[in-house]
């Protein structure tokens, strides 16, 4: 699988996407910081599949733990 958020110059103004699509990855961010089941992101944008949302947050986590400093 490629990677599940990509940035385009020609896409959204070079915002970061779930791959193939013109859904920004802050936009899920902000469905599961509000409240929101992955089930309503889903539902709300049905181009984004349920694994694409899944790898796109797995590769945020992973990013995540690999720049996270040791206290």
């Amino acid at each position: 699988m490629e990677a599940p958020i990509t940035k385009s110059p020609d896409i959204m103004g070079g915002t970061a996407c779930l791959t193939g699509t013109r859904v920004p990855f802050q936009t899920l961010l902000d469905y599961l910081e509000g409240g929101d089941s992955l089930e309503v992101f889903l539902a709300d944008f049905p181009t984004v599949s349920r694994d694409l949302a899944v790898a796109a947050l797995q590769q945020a986590g992973d990013l995540a733990q690999a720049h996270a400093r040791v206290a």
